[in-house]
Parts: C-alpha cells; sequence; structure tokens
C-alpha cells in the first residue's frame, strides 16, 4: 500500500469520526432545523462546484489525455450512487415536535447503516483500482454526486412533509 492510500484511508476514518462525533452529541441536545430545511440542499450545490472545479483539473494532467469512461461504466455508477442515497434517505426521518418545530428523528440503525455504505464504496475502491486513474477518479465523483443528491434532496421533501403537517 502506498503513502497516498495511507493518507486516503486516514482522511476517511477521520471523517468517519467526526460523524459520529456530531451525530452523538446532536442526539443529546437536539436543535430543530432551520432556514425552511435548505441548509439539506448545501451539500447539492457545495459538490457540483468543487466537482466541477476538479475535473477541470482532471482534464489538464499533463501526458496524460482526458476520456470519459463509457456510458455503461457512468450508468453503473449513477445506479451504484442511487442505491447508496436510497437506503440512507430510507433510514432518514423527520418528527414534528410539540413546540411546533421539525426535528430530526433519531435513527439507531444510522451508524451501522452509514459504516456499511463506507465499507461498501471502499471495497468498490479496492475492486476497480485496474481503471485509470482520470477515469476511477470521474466514475467516483458521479456515484459520490448522485448519492450526495438522492440523500439531500429526498430530506428535504421528507422535511417539507412533516413541516406542512
Amino acid at each position: 500500500m502506498n503513502n497516498s492510500s495511507l493518507y486516503s484511508y486516514g482522511i476517511i476514518l477521520v471523517i468517519v469520526l467526526l460523524m459520529f462525533w456530531l451525530r452523538s452529541r446532536r442526539s443529546a441536545k437536539p436543535r430543530p432545523i432551520r432556514r425552511n430545511g435548505f441548509g439539506m440542499l448545501i451539500p447539492v450545490v457545495v459538490l457540483l462546484i468543487v466537482f466541477g472545479f476538479s475535473l477541470a483539473s482532471l482534464t489538464h494532467i499533463p501526458d496524460h489525455p482526458f476520456h470519459l469512461p463509457a456510458v455503461w461504466e457512468i450508468l453503473c455508477a449513477c445506479a451504484i450512487g442511487t442505491i447508496l442515497g436510497s437506503v440512507m434517505l430510507y433510514y432518514t426521518e423527520y418528527e414534528k415536535r410539540a413546540d411546533g418545530r421539525v426535528y430530526s428523528k433519531p435513527n439507531k440503525n444510522f451508524q451501522y447503516v452509514l459504516l456499511t455504505i463506507i465499507v461498501i464504496r471502499i471495497g468498490l475502491t479496492q475492486y476497480l483500482k485496474t481503471l485509470d486513474y482520470v477515469e476511477f477518479t470521474f466514475l467516483a465523483m458521479v456515484m459520490a454526486y448522485v448519492y450526495i443528491c438522492i440523500w439531500r434532496i429526498g430530506s428535504f421533501v421528507k422535511f417539507r412533509r412533516v413541516r406542512a403537517q
């Protein structure tokens, strides 16, 4: 295993630990969802911008011509992202409390679902290492973006539905 792989796994570990810490802190002292839920959509816009810049940098790698992966590979990445996003959306719930505000409903299984998704992504990463670096990066970005879009936009719709009740 090379140093860049170790750094990647280290960053993933830090992000996972940070997410678990934030979720445990949030469940100890729940806060209502603010700004009419539009904060849920921020990652969709931010990731689009970040992935746009990343894609632009991938097209300018010296001595490495850029080409898009095959259509079936892009469709597979979209399908995997759809499955992962749908699972996350299924386990995301909201509730309206007596104070009239909407709160995220705690789910005991959420952390296991999140860990499973991370393990699946790491497994896919190891399995698809034979692909060209640029193709693999592009497919990972497509999968992640589809996954985040389905989860966040679906969560926003669920929130609005609960809020309207």
